[in-house]
């Protein structure tokens, strides 16, 4: 069911989504924050201590704290914080033991009341997950390992083909700040930090992404503009999102929220439209810190000694009691991993960490009740992290789409690698003014669009750097969006469920071409395997085998191309190459001295020995896997899967056939996948489409937990409620609620 909410002010508002949202989802409220703030020892035992102190060591109390701070400076808003925790409260308190949701009597525990600083650690987690991640330990190794002029040629910043989020031919006008020789000159090498072993905080995940768009009227059937977005993220149940309609004298807004945020986070009013994608640029980056004795007391910092600031950590263990951790916070943030030698430690300066100038909830009430471009743009303003692409369209058919957040000046590489910690002038230069992020608006093509590619081409004036650009879905989006006109919604529905795969249309003729045809027609087989590849479209559909083939073909091949990455014993985390990479080397030189086998020893290989013996690796691997399972499709081979929060299989669902895979726009992998879809056309009436894998109830035990998901696996949608008023009648509406006026 899913709540529409009519209420006499914007503070009624949020206090009923609160209570709403609790009434349904409060032990995912409840466990996502225990999560963030390094508590889960509390309720599940000392086995997940390391997992406490790591999220206490990386500051994420520390960054929710200090985001409550920037918070409080607007009091206005920060009262519709407190009165969403009012709400929260109100159901907490209306609870006895026997009605605690399920898994509070599994674990043996009690809820607790909600506060502001929960839902700031909510807003951390998100942080984290989005913003979180870095490769600059990994990139340090693998320079290390290569030298810098081979690392620079696997690890290019750019390509010649690519094809940003903000179109190429925008211009970027404005003077650059803080424009001074010193500022174009690139950073200094990194020192020899010796091997670094592991990486102290969660490495990258990859596919986790987003993408959105939005056409002009001029591209679509009905002369009216459409947008969508489909947020890639970690599937689980109960679900990241909480569908709900907010309506007040302010707004009447409809979409999706995060449950301990209050808000519509992602959707529309009866005006605009927006959605979100994540930007990726590297806002983490790693300090080399220097000592002054065993003590750790005190580091070096512009030739002088500097005291640090201790702060103790106190974990209440259950069945176990409790435990103290003291982390060191310098100048760039803390010390989150602390080894034996004096030059091992490395500190952490992450955005997330920061005090915002503002009150960042503002950018959701901001965009909930904007009537044009002019409201989302000043809405944006305030938005700080984790950096979003927000795409806009409004019924007067303007569309737009800016990169926001809040962004280091760096020099160039600045951030890829470790840095040298004892020198302040390693530190970031300033913000980039946020009047000139990227951004585009009424483009000449017709239509905004991103997925996690990189931001600009190469013409920006400020230098950013990730290594986690998606380097294939933000291409074919362009691609097929140009090549398209007299749009309707259902084409667009289509696309977000599309299953073709850049990667594959690449690499695939390639390794064709370095195949030798002789030794795979010696097996009827592996020819037989052959010509389905050959005649493959490249889309990943569930009922499909020769996806499975393709995957295992190139899977090996990779790994036979890189093995001197995986072989280096004293090397126990490296940046590898990417798939782009790969294949662009596979294109232009076949005989390049990395397409060697290392294993081999003497033998020197070429991609046509690798190319064949990957796919007759291939062929072994599926043979065992099809014996095992003779209806073995893509569908099954992916094995998608819908995880419980608390890891209980019982509450999952496990086994979810879908077409897809990461590299596509319908970009599924493991238990990641589009965690909300949503095409919404504009016009005099708003017309929507949404739906999430999961369900609004948080109740395993309830018809409504899971009961999206197979509407979702088949690309299908719900027609989205949006009602005018309290009073407008719908057969659709089940039931009422009303609550009375607080004193």
């Amino acid at each position: 069911f899913v709540p529409h909410i009519f209420a006499e002010s914007t503070a009624d508002a949020y206090f009923v989504q609160g209570y709403v949202t609790a009434q349904n989802r409060l032990w995912q409220m409840d466990i996502s924050t225990r999560a963030a703030s390094g508590r889960l020892s509390e309720v599940l035992g000392d086995r997940l201590l390391p997992t406490d102190k790591k999220k206490r060591r990386m500051g994420m109390v520390f960054g929710a704290e200090n985001a409550l701070k920037g918070w409080k400076k607007d009091a206005a808003t920060f009262a519709l914080i407190e009165s969403y925790a009012a709400g929260v409260n109100a159901y907490v308190r209306s609870l006895s033991p026997k009605d605690y949701p399920l898994e509070f009597k599994i674990l043996n525990y009690a809820p607790e009341e909600w506060t502001p600083l929960k839902t700031s650690l909510f807003v951390k987690s998100m942080s984290e997950t989005l913003a979180g991640g870095e490769d600059d330990l990994e990139a340090s190794n693998a320079l290390r390992m290569l030298g810098k002029e081979t690392f620079d040629f696997l690890f290019p910043e750019n390509y010649d083909e690519e094809s940003p989020v903000i179109p190429q031919e925008i211009a970027f006008d404005f003077d650059k700040k803080n424009n001074t020789p010193q500022e174009e000159l690139p950073a200094a090498p990194p020192a020899d930090l010796g091997i670094i072993e592991q990486n102290p905080i969660k490495h990258r995940e990859d596919g986790v992404g987003s993408n959105n768009w939005a056409v002009a009227p001029s591209k679509t059937k009905n002369g009216k503009a459409i947008l969508c977005g489909d947020p890639h993220l970690n599937l689980t149940l109960p679900s990241i999102w909480y569908e709900i309609q907010l309506h007040a004298p302010e707004f009447n807004t409809y979409g999706v929220s995060l449950p301990g945020v209050p808000g519509v986070v992602i959707g529309f009013n009866e005006n605009i439209a927006w959605t979100q994608t994540n930007v990726g640029h590297d806002l983490s980056d790693w300090y080399k810190i220097e000592w002054k004795d065993a003590k750790k007391d005190e580091y070096k910092l512009d030739g002088t000694w500097k005291a640090v600031q201790k702060k103790v950590e106190v974990f209440n263990i259950k069945g176990k009691g409790i435990e103290f951790d003291t982390v060191r916070y310098t100048v760039w943030g803390p010390v989150v991993e602390e080894g034996n030698s004096p030059y091992s430690d490395m500190a952490l300066r992450w955005l997330a960490h920061d005090e915002p100038a503002d009150n960042e909830m503002k950018v959701f009430l901001g965009l909930n009740k904007a009537k044009n471009f002019d409201d989302y743009y000043a809405a944006l303003q305030v938005y700080n992290m984790p950096a979003q692409n927000f795409a806009f369209a409004a019924r007067n058919g303007d569309i737009a789409l800016k990169v926001q957040g809040l962004f280091p000046i760096k020099k160039n590489e600045q951030g890829r690698f470790v840095q040298d910690g004892t020198l302040s002038a390693n530190g970031w230069k300033g913000f980039i003014p946020k009047e000139q992020n990227p951004q585009v608006k009424n483009p000449s093509r017709g239509f905004v669009a991103s997925a996690n590619q990189r931001s600009t081409s190469a013409s920006y004036p400020y230098y950013y750097n990730s290594e986690s650009f998606e380097q294939y879905r933000g291409r074919i989006l362009n691609r097929k969006l140009a090549a398209m006109d007299s749009i309707t919604v259902e084409d667009m529905m289509k696309l977000q469920y599309d299953s073709h795969s850049l990667l594959a249309e690449e690499a695939l003729p390639l390794l064709l071409a370095q195949l030798d045809t002789v030794a795979v027609a010696q097996n009827p087989k592996s020819a037989a395997y052959l010509a389905t590849l050959k005649t493959w479209n490249y889309r990943y559909e569930q009922h499909l085998v020769a996806p499975i083939l393709f995957a295992e073909w190139f899977k090996n091949f990779y790994a036979d191309t890189w093995d001197e990455f995986t072989r280096q014993r004293e090397y126990s985390m490296l940046l590898k190459p990417t798939f782009r990479r790969t294949t662009q080397l596979l294109h232009d030189d076949p005989t390049n001295k990395f397409f060697d086998i290392d294993s081999t020893g003497m033998v020197k290989e070429t991609a046509h020995d690798i190319a064949t013996a990957a796919f007759l690796k291939m062929c072994q691997a599926v043979e065992l896997r099809f014996a095992a399972n003779p209806t073995l499709t893509w569908g099954s081979y992916q094995d998608l899967k819908i995880n419980h929060l608390g890891r209980i299989d019982a509450f999952a669902k496990l086994h979810v056939m879908t077409d897809g895979t990461a590299k596509a726009l319908n970009s599924v992998k493991g238990d990641n996948g589009p965690s909300w879809r949503m095409v919404v056309e504009m016009g005099d009436e708003i017309k929507a489409w949404g739906v999430f894998p999961g369900g609004e109830s948080g109740n395993p035990g309830s018809a409504h937990f899971s009961d999206f998901i197979d509407t979702w696996a088949t690309g299908k949608y719900y027609e989205l409620l949006f009602l005018k008023n309290a009073e407008q009648k719908n057969e659709r509406l089940v039931a009422t609620q009303e609550f009375k006026k607080r004193n």
